[in-house]
């Protein structure tokens, strides 16, 4: 074979092994990119408490304590109670009652009881408050120098007071601590044309206002229930405002 020949074979051949090379390589696999994927944002759970809860308006709570007559509220109470009086201090007590006022707002209110009439007391201003009966104004007689008169115009309720029974010279119920007063502007003391306190006139026809008692409403029931009497009961003088355990 000549030289000129020989050359142009290699080149055929050369070629042919550059062609099958490319067509390998086209038909080889090409890499495939690893997709890139976004987490997605997790929200932290909110904390308990996170946000405001609704308020929620709790009834009324009424609340009560009975407790011994200390030496300080002894000298509050010179102006009822000295030195013969038919129960020594030792025997009485003071208790405080959550009441309902006529304007709708709920004080503390005090009384001065016997021992013995301290728990009937709480169970009796505990059922009134629950009933929604209202009180003008419960404090010791005390703040009244221990007038009888000047207590009932302010239509104040109290119990204790070392005092003769009206009209009489007899202990009063009130001196033993087994008797209370209850709103007697709207539940008067009346005795023929006598009404006492005169504030208390416009209600000795009983009208069906707030505080006034009649026979057998939830104020009656609830003296009742402990054994207390009403002297809107009785005959001749009546006592509106008037409950004792002796029925006096």
């Amino acid at each position: 074979m000549g030289r000129g020949v020989r050359a142009v074979v290699i080149m055929i051949v050369v070629a042919l092994l550059s062609g099958c090379a490319s067509s390998e390589a086209s038909r080889a696999p090409r890499p495939t990119a690893t997709p890139t994927t976004t987490p997605t944002p997790v929200t932290a759970p909110s904390a308990p408490g996170a946000t405001d809860d609704p308020v929620v308006a709790l009834p009324p709570a009424f609340t009560s304590a009975i407790s011994l007559i200390t030496p300080e509220l002894a000298a509050r109470m010179e102006p009822s109670w000295r030195p013969g009086c038919p129960v020594p201090l030792e025997d009485l007590r003071y208790v405080t009652v959550t009441h309902r006022g006529f304007d709708g707002v709920d004080r503390q209110g005090e009384l001065v009881v016997h021992a013995d009439a301290a728990e009937a007391m709480v169970t009796v201003f505990g059922a009134l408050f629950e009933a929604g009966y209202p009180v003008r104004s419960m404090r010791l007689v005390d703040d009244f120098g221990a007038s009888d008169d000047e207590s009932m115009a302010a239509d104040n309720t109290s119990a204790f007071n070392c005092r003769a029974i009206t009209g009489g010279t007899g202990w009063s119920e009130h001196a033993y601590g087994r008797a209370i007063d209850l709103n007697p502007v709207e539940n008067p003391y009346v005795r023929g044309s006598s009404v006492a306190p005169t504030e208390g006139r416009a209600f000795a026809d009983r009208p069906d206002s707030p505080g006034v008692i009649h026979d057998g409403d939830e104020v009656v029931r609830a003296f009742a229930s402990v054994g207390w009497l009403w002297g809107g009961d009785w005959e001749s003088p009546i006592d509106y405002q008037h409950f004792s355990t002796s029925g006096r």
